[in-house]
């Protein structure tokens, strides 16, 4: 039995202010109250934390986490380097690269909320084409997004794949 659902709403790009746990770098603390975070994404792929947390710091090093990614991962700002990286999960110890800070990153995310939806019903054989488009957009955005196995590339293989379809089956 199928039930007409109304649609979904569209994703739309905003920006929200979070705060910060004790032990979140000042300087740190001060770009994510500034510049804000993304308000979401695409489904699940990455939604902010309601507060910035430290995990592992040691010295200069250690990952300010802003937001999830699935059901288990993290992105966050890495505190020596500043760049925005991914874990899967939150023990893990080797971070993947998104983008080369927090600016990069809210450009990127804007640009692909504003490209979605990437098909419609029956365009499924464009999904190569669209997959190549948004790698050359978030390129564009941050020559390093597009890292081997990174957060982006990751996104652009699922649009590939057909996995952002908007349509039921």
């Amino acid at each position: 039995m199928s039930q007409d659902l109304p649609p979904l709403p569209l994703p739309h790009y905003a920006v929200v202010r979070i705060g910060c746990s004790s032990g979140v770098p000042a300087e740190i603390a001060d770009e994510l109250l500034q510049i804000g975070v993304p308000a979401g994404l695409i489904g699940y792929e990455y939604r902010p934390l309601s507060e910035a947390a430290l995990l592992g710091q040691t010295g200069d090093s250690g990952l300010v986490v802003f937001g999830t990614s699935g059901l288990f991962g993290r992105i966050g700002i890495d505190v020596a380097s500043r760049r925005v990286v991914h874990i899967p999960r939150a023990d893990y110890a080797t971070a993947s690269h998104v983008n080369t800070d927090l600016e990069a990153f809210h450009r990127c995310v804007a640009a692909v909320i504003a490209r979605f939806p990437f098909y419609e019903e029956g365009e499924e054989e464009r999904s190569q084409q669209v997959a190549d488009e948004l790698r050359d957009l978030i390129a564009a955005l941050d020559d390093t997004a597009l890292a081997h196995n990174g957060f982006w590339e990751t996104m652009c293989d699922g649009v590939e794949m057909g996995d952002y379809a908007t349509w039921e089956e």
